[in-house]
C-alpha cells in the first residue's frame, strides 16, 4: 500500500526530523506531517520543505483529531527515547514513551484510514546480562535490564503495539529494533561516553558492542514507511567491537574501575554530569549486546551500508576526537578519584 498522508512523531529528534525531511522530498507522498512538543531546529525546518510541523503532545488525546482531520494513512512513531543524551527527568521521559504510545495507538485504532504503523524500538528490549545469549534474534525473550529504565519502557511499548495489531489486523505494523545509534551528529549517552577524555570501564569485563550508523537507521525507517514490510526486525551494523577496542579507536584512555564506582568515575572524568550511568547503561557496558540481522537482510531487504566498525570510525572522525589527556592530568588522577573531587 502506497503512503499518501504520513504523520511522524518525534520530529524534534535526530531521526524523526531527518525522516520528515526525506519524506517531504518524495513526490509520491501527498502530505507529510511532523509532530512534537518542541520544534525542529531552523536548519532542519528549512530542509523539511513542504512538510507541515504541528506542535502537539502525543500524550494528549487531541492527537486523535490531528490524525483524523488530516486523513492520515501512515503513522511513524519515532519519538520513543531509548538512548537519551544525558541525565534527564525520568518521569517525563517515561510518560512520553509509555503514555504517549498508548494515546497514539488509541488514536490510530479509531482512525479507519490508518493502514500502516511503523514503530522505532530498540534492541535494549533484550536486556544485557551474564545469562544472555551471545546473539539475540527477533524471537528471543524480552528481558529489560532494569525494572524502571528505558529498556522497560521499550518492552511496554512493544506490548501495546502487539495489542494494537490484534485489534486492528488490517493495519500493517512494522517494528524496528535499533542497536546503539552512532554517527558524527548523534548525541546520546553512549556517544558522550566515548568522548570522555578518560573513559571508565567495568573492571574484569570487555563487552561486545554493536553499532548502527544513523544514516542506516534513517534508511530503514524510510523503507518501512514506503514499502509493505510488516513484522519485527533487528537493525544493526555487521560485526562487533569490544568495548576496549572502541575506546582505543576513539583515542580515549581506558580506566577499568569496579562497577559500583562507574557513576562517580564518570563525573570525575567529565567534570560535569553529562553521562547517565543508569542501570541500563551499566548493564550494557558490563555485558554488551549483539543482535542477529538475518531477517533484516532477507525479509526486509536491506543490508546496512556501515558495519559496526565503519559506523564507529565515522563517529570518531566526524567528531574529530583527539587524545586530550596530558601527563600532568594523569599524574593527579588517582588523587582526584580518592577525594571524589571533579577533574579540572
Amino acid at each position: 500500500m502506497a503512503s499518501n498522508v504520513v504523520l511522524v512523531t518525534g520530529v524534534g529528534g535526530h531521526l524523526g526530523g531527518r525522516l520528515v525531511a526525506r519524506l517531504a522530498n518524495n513526490p509520491n507522498i501527498e502530505r507529510v506531517i511532523g509532530v512534537d512538543t518542541v520544534a525542529p531546529t531552523m536548519r532542519l525546518l528549512e530542509r523539511m520543505g513542504r512538510a507541515e510541523f504541528v506542535r502537539a503532545d502525543i500524550r494528549n488525546p487531541l492527537i486523535a483529531k490531528v490524525i483524523s482531520n488530516a486523513d492520515v494513512d501512515t503513522v511513524v512513531h519515532a519519538s520513543c527515547t531509548a538512548h537519551p543524551a544525558g541525565p534527564g527527568r525520568r518521569t517525563a521521559i517515561k510518560e512520553m514513551n509509555v503514555i504517549g504510545t498508548m494515546q497514539l495507538l488509541a488514536a490510530c485504532q479509531r482512525a479507519p484510514k490508518v493502514r500502516k504503523l511503523v514503530v522505532k524500538s530498540t534492541a535494549a528490549v533484550y536486556g544485557a546480562s551474564s545469562r544472555a545469549p551471545a546473539v539475540f534474534t527477533e524471537d528471543s525473550k524480552l528481558v529489560p535490564s532494569s525494572s524502571s529504565g528505558y529498556s522497560k519502557d521499550a518492552v511496554e511499548v512493544e506490548g501495546y503495539v502487539r495489542g494494537f495489531s490484534r485489534r486492528r489486523p488490517d493495519v500493517d505494523v512494522t517494528v524496528v529494533r535499533l542497536t546503539n545509534l552512532i554517527g558524527p551528529s548523534v548525541d546520546t549517552v553512549l556517544t558522550r561516553y566515548f568522548s570522555l577524555p578518560i573513559t571508565p570501564s567495568v573492571f574484569g569485563s570487555d563487552a561486545r558492542m554493536q553499532f548502527l550508523h544513523a544514516d542506516d537507521a534513517l534508511t530503514v525507517l524510510e523503507q518501512a514507511t514506503l514499502t509493505k514490510n510488516p513484522g519485527v526486525f533487528n537493525v544493526g551494523g555487521d560485526g562487533v567491537l569490544t568495548l576496549s577496542q572502541a575506546i582505543r579507536r576513539a583515542r580515549r584512555f581506558e580506566v577499568p574501575v569496579p562497577r559500583s564506582v562507574m557513576p562517580v568515575a564518570g563525573r570525575v572524568f567529565s567534570g560535569a554530569p553529562l553521562v547517565d550511568f543508569s542501570t541500563d547503561q551499566l548493564q550494557l557496558l558490563n555485558f554488551g549486546r549483539v543482535v542477529d540481522t538475518t531477517r533484516l537482510k532477507q525479509d526486509f531487504g536491506y543490508t546496512p551500508k556501515y558495519s559496526t566498525r565503519e559506523a564507529f570510525d565515522d563517529y570518531v572522525n566526524g567528531r574529530a576526537l583527539r587524545p586530550v589527556v596530558g601527563t600532568s592530568w594523569l599524574s593527579g588522577l588517582e588523587r582526584r578519584l580518592g577525594s571524589g573531587a571533579p577533574a579540572t
